[in-house]
């Protein structure tokens, strides 16, 4: 077990992203390279809800300040409210017409320039955007911060500027020690979170958000789309699939009908 901090505050920063409400039903654009947003409600990413809860439980313990970062239109504005409204002291908006639709490599290098800013001992992240399902963006933000990175988070004890986290591996877990600072990046079973609370979305709503563009962030015309190093060809909708058969008869005939069509329609034996 990990001793006390010795009279230290932590400074966290909390990278949360919108993704469509997960029992959205989901189009695509007339683009071929967006979904359709109309009707679609956004929430804050299911796996930074463990992100968010895991660096309050820290203030919570050693005191400190927790900042929430997102990068986005519109939609990320709620999200970040509802970051506030849980206990999360500041947040940040990156905002900018030129960093929309950004691929796991470009939101990096971007969450990169506003951290790299702001002193932190500690970075949160999703495991996983629900969205693209990427898993790409905790590593790659954690290269270029040249930090310490712990992914698919399940345990974490932090003390004496030391960390020791628990992950998930293939078929197993792994016990991980180092220094401060350091990126997490939060798997489900890390903890239990929380819900905004009535007085929490109130004060929310009355909190300033600050928004960053770009050219704020010294990176203007470095990620317009012929830029990027990844780009979107096209999105399509996986095929609907062919109805079900029921085969009937006594489970012998039943048998013998599905070899069949395993072997003669699906071509799979």
């Amino acid at each position: 077990m990990l001793g006390e901090l010795k009279g230290e505050t932590l400074k966290i920063a909390v990278c949360i992203k919108s993704v469509p409400d997960t029992e959205a039903k989901i189009k695509v654009a007339g683009d071929s390279k967006n979904i359709d947003t109309a009707d679609v409600r956004f929430i804050t990413n299911p796996y930074d809800e463990f992100a968010i809860e895991e660096a309050l439980k820290l203030k919570e313990k050693f005191g400190g300040e927790t900042v929430a970062i997102a990068i986005g239109g519109n939609e990320a504005t709620e999200v970040l409210r509802d970051s506030l409204a849980r206990g999360i002291d500041s947040a940040i908006h990156v905002k900018d017409a030129e960093l929309e639709n950004l691929d796991p490599l470009s939101t990096a290098k971007i969450l990169a320039a506003v951290i790299q800013e702001g002193g932190y001992d500690a970075v949160f992240c999703g495991q996983q955007g629900v969205g693209g399902d990427n898993s790409a963006v905790p590593s790659m933000l954690a290269e270029f911060l040249d930090m310490p990175q712990v992914a698919m988070t399940v345990k974490l004890e932090v003390a004496d500027n030391k960390f020791k986290a628990e992950r998930e591996i293939e078929g197993a877990h792994e016990i991980v020690e180092g220094s401060l600072p350091a990126l997490f990046s939060a798997q489900k079973g890390l903890n239990e979170p929380r819900y905004p609370s009535i007085k929490g979305v109130m004060a929310a709503r009355r909190k300033e958000i600050a928004v960053k563009d770009a050219t704020a962030l010294g990176v203007a015309g470095n990620f317009s789309a012929d830029k990027r190093k990844m780009r979107l060809k096209q999105m399509v909708m996986p095929p609907e699939r062919p109805q079900g058969k029921l085969i009937d008869g006594d489970v012998d005939t039943q048998a013998k009908t599905l070899v069949k069509l395993l072997r003669e329609e699906a071509h799979v034996i």
